[in-house]
């Protein structure tokens, strides 16, 4: 480990009740380590993003990621100063922050350990300190395998020695009330739905139930903070895709039985590769089971934001890459304006296109400057 490298330090950061102390200790140590080795050390604070850059609400998660990181470094400079009056050896820490992983799906500890390697890896940075209640999927508890992953790197890996809040007192915070009632009001309105809406047992019984599961579930449910108001768009839109996929899955269903049924047996079973454009561990999810639900395509795997479908027709085929399902999940999870992207066809030959073309333009600017000369 070199000794420029070993005086940096990254910090992963997200909002949680120990960020604050965290900082102050990454600050601290990095400001012991500077005024030892007499140089400059830097601290990393890196936001890992949990949005996409073409989701229509990256703009408001992007701007409270900012405001997270602008707090942390006002914190750090805060710091910075109490170790400087503090202290007679002049010695330099600077602090720099970023937003990675924006370009990703990060869905698993390993996705965000990614990220955060590449990072580290291109700012030649060893040692990483990692807050005790960092959890950067949301409620998911993913920091003991984060940690992990990020060990098996060889980097030095530290969890900040902070004390950490109480764990008494009321049950259901302000911060998590959201989650408990739509999971209250979820689970209740499934269990009248099956059992009726008209007995005093059935609403007694039912309220029990949702409550039951609430208290399990309520923090576990969600990935990131629930929204009322855009709960209620999201179901409205959902029962408009509803009809939507049932009449895809009817007409899926005549296409495979007329091939069934055909002398011939035409069929060209084959594997699909494609990148959609859904984000996030539900719209990804109502995607592929939307795909497997539909008859001659079937969803085998999903990594980030590969879809790996197997495919029993041609036209089976061409209707997927033709992108109808994955609009219309769009449009259920990101709004009507979000509806309207190019197909998985249009994207893929775009990509090609600029493969073929970048490589081509180096040669040809190589030949006018020969020509010139």
């Amino acid at each position: 480990m070199s000794d420029e490298a070993s005086a940096n330090i990254l910090v992963p950061v997200g909002e949680s009740p120990t960020l604050r102390n965290t900082v102050a200790y990454a600050v601290q140590i990095a400001h012991d380590r500077a005024a030892e080795m007499g140089q400059t050390a830097t601290i990393h604070f890196v936001y890992p993003a949990v949005w996409r850059t073409v989701e229509p609400t990256r703009a408001d998660k992007f701007e409270r990621a900012r405001e997270l990181l602008d707090r942390v470094e006002v914190w750090a400079e805060e710091d910075l100063g109490d170790d400087e009056e503090g202290s007679s050896t002049e010695s330099a820490v600077d602090v720099e922050t970023a937003v990675v992983g924006s370009e990703e799906y990060l869905f698993s500890p390993a996705d965000f350990a990614r990220v955060i390697l590449e990072y580290a890896n291109d700012h030649a940075l060893e040692r990483i300190v990692v807050d005790p209640e960092y959890q950067p999927g949301g409620n998911a508890p993913m920091l003991r395998p984060l940690e992990f992953e990020l060990a098996k790197s060889g980097l030095t890996v530290e969890e900040a020695p902070v004390e950490r809040p109480a764990r008494r007192g009321v049950l259901v915070g302000r911060e998590s009330l959201e989650q408990y009632l739509i999971v209250f009001g979820a689970s209740y309105l499934f269990y009248l739905t099956l059992g009726g809406f008209s007995g005093t047992f059935d609403l007694v019984t039912g309220a029990i139930s949702a409550g039951v599961v609430a208290l399990v579930l309520g923090k576990i449910s969600f990935k990131g903070q629930p929204s009322f108001l855009e709960i209620p768009r999201k179901t409205a839109r959902l029962l408009l895709y509803t009809p939507y996929l049932l009449w895809e899955i009817t007409k899926a269903n005549v296409t495979l039985a007329y091939v069934i049924l055909h002398p011939r047996l035409p069929i060209d079973p084959q594997m699909v590769q494609f990148r959609a454009a859904v984000w996030e561990d539900l719209p990804a999810t109502t995607l592929a089971n939307s795909i497997t639900l539909t008859p001659g395509t079937l969803t085998v795997e999903v990594s980030q934001r590969e879809f790996y479908i197997h495919s029993l027709t041609e036209d089976s085929r061409e209707d997927l890459l033709d992108g109808a399902l994955e609009r219309a999940v769009r449009f259920v999870f990101y709004g009507r304006a979000a509806a309207r992207i190019s197909s998985p066809r249009e994207r893929d030959a775009k990509r090609e296109e600029q493969q073929i073309t970048e490589p081509e333009m180096t040669p040809s600017a190589g030949s006018q400057g020969d020509e010139s000369g």
